[in-house]
């Protein structure tokens, strides 16, 4: 849905607001990068295995996992130990989850009012966490030990981040400073 509707509708709206020439300065959707860091797992090997199956299953993707670069003794965190798991999703699965995203997972969350506009980088990217990764519906409550955040970062090919935000916007993303 939300790929036919960039297609249909937002190239169209975006081409005649900037004024583009080309239909390929439009921005679009690059790439979606989830991450969720499990602190545990330093400690524990095992404590991994359960974000990691609720990463595979809210993406549709499995997901790669991620080590630590180097020593942190406050941390108790060893140069090479496991720290967390990332999935990068691009094409249809990018924009299924997004519309999972928008439509299911965002309402769900507790005192969610709306993104911010600062969350913009400067080049056009957007990043936000969730605070509770039971809000998708992929995940069964009964079965989690622990309820984890997440990281999402929206790459988008905009130039600047008015350009990204019109993009978003159209996409439906609720955004409570306009």
């Amino acid at each position: 849905m939300f790929k036919q509707l960039y297609k249909d509708n937002i190239v169209k709206s975006l081409k005649d607001k900037f004024n583009y020439s080309n239909v390929m300065q439009v921005p679009k959707l690059v790439k979606v990068c989830i991450n969720m860091g499990v602190g545990d797992a330093a400690t524990d090997n095992k404590a991994i295995n359960e974000p990691f199956d609720n990463l595979h299953s809210i993406a549709g993707q499995k997901p790669v996992l991620t080590f630590a670069k180097k020593s942190i003794s406050g941390f108790k965190i060893r140069k090479g130990a496991t720290v967390g798991c990332k999935v990068t999703l691009r094409r249809n699965k990018m924009y299924e989850f997004l519309e999972r995203l928008i439509y299911i997972a965002l309402p769900r969350e507790k005192d969610f009012r709306g993104f911010s506009v600062k969350q913009f980088d400067g080049h056009g990217n957007f990043s936000f966490g969730i605070k509770e990764h039971i809000s998708f519906l992929e995940i069964d409550y009964d079965k989690i030990s622990k309820i984890r955040g997440m990281d999402i970062n929206i790459i988008t090919s905009a130039v600047s981040d008015k350009e990204a935000k019109e993009l978003l916007l159209a996409l439906k993303f609720p955004f409570f400073d306009n």
